[in-house]
């Protein structure tokens, strides 16, 4: 008989025992906020629509800011900026030979050999004049001789004048107004070939940060519109621990405070820094309001994870109020 009390006094420590573990647990369950971890997702989009090609990354992949994630095909873009290209130069071209002198040095030098054989003749004729209008004068040459070599002196000089300002003709470039015409051109040819250069460049399209590639909408060959999401990336730092707070408990928060979290094979002391909370009820209930249907109430918070851990997106997690983490 004392053997069967004893068991008996003995399975009764142990009910007793397990109800009072599992009341205790239950009090702490009630004490904890439940929740989930987010992620804020950062989508590679082209800006201008079209197949892709030259896909770089698959689900899963690490990337640093700056990689190269994919391009769309730019055959036309291509042309574009060749075609502005060439219209580039050939406005350069035309800037060049209005600035230039409107004869080539080849044709100025012959002018100059003239201007010298006018310069002898004028000399000669000059010299000629000289000596009849002596002879004139003394009346040993008659006034038809005198005026014969003036007539020729005049000529040598016309023709001398003449050469020269051939010389300064040819010298003379195109009129300013001809000339900033042509770099006005000049200028909206190269504005021109930057649009066409930035429109080719920006079919290719990086990584903003340094993320991991979440998931991939569009495959090389596949078409893609303007703005439509080919990638999503998420950035380390772009994970939060969200979860709900009862109204009634909404008051032992606040911004700033660290809060504990756990979840199932996680290790132990993760914390994260409450960086939201939100200003609207997430459920309202369909009835007049009472103390017992404020309960019901939930508020959505926010808090970013301290220091290096990393925790899928989707994992259900336990959020530890500051009160009760010590």
């Amino acid at each position: 008989m004392n053997r069967k009390l004893l068991a008996a006094l003995a399975l009764i420590l142990v009910i007793g025992g397990a109800i009072v573990w599992a009341v205790l647990r239950s009090e702490r369950g009630n004490d904890l906020f439940q929740g989930y971890v987010e992620g804020y997702y950062v989508y590679a989009a082209p800006e201008t629509g079209g197949r892709i090609e030259n896909l770089t990354v698959d689900s899963g992949s690490q990337v640093k800011a700056g990689q190269f994630l994919f391009r769309i095909e730019g055959s036309m873009e291509l042309a574009q900026r060749d075609q502005a290209a060439a219209l580039v130069q050939q406005t350069q071209s035309q800037l060049a030979n209005l600035q230039a002198s409107l004869q080539r040095p080849e044709e100025i030098a012959i002018l100059q050999a003239q201007e010298r054989q006018a310069q002898a003749q004028l000399t000669l004729s000059t010299t000629d004049l000289d000596r009849q209008k002596t002879l004139y004068e003394r009346g040993i040459s008659a006034k038809a001789t005198y005026d014969q070599a003036k007539a020729t002196n005049d000529r040598d000089k016309a023709a001398l004048e003449a050469v020269q300002r051939q010389i300064q003709a040819g010298r003379i470039t195109a009129r300013t107004a001809e000339i900033g015409a042509a770099e006005a051109a000049v200028k909206a040819a190269q504005a021109n070939l930057d649009q066409a250069e930035t429109r080719l460049a920006k079919l290719k399209v990086y990584a903003p940060a340094d993320a991991q590639v979440q998931d991939v909408y569009f495959r090389t060959g596949e078409v893609a519109n303007a703005g439509q999401p080919v990638l999503s990336l998420l950035p380390p730092g772009n994970r939060r621990i969200r979860f709900y707070v009862p109204e009634p408990r909404l008051s032992t928060i606040a911004l700033g405070e660290v809060v504990g979290v756990t979840c199932d094979n996680c290790r132990q002391g993760l914390t994260a820094a409450i960086t939201f909370i939100s200003h609207d009820a997430e459920f309202t209930p369909p009835v007049i309001f009472s103390l017992e249907e404020r309960a019901k109430l939930v508020f959505r918070v926010e808090a970013t994870p301290i220091g290096d851990y990393v925790l899928p997106v989707g994992q259900p997690v336990s959020v530890i109020p500051p009160e009760k983490r010590s």
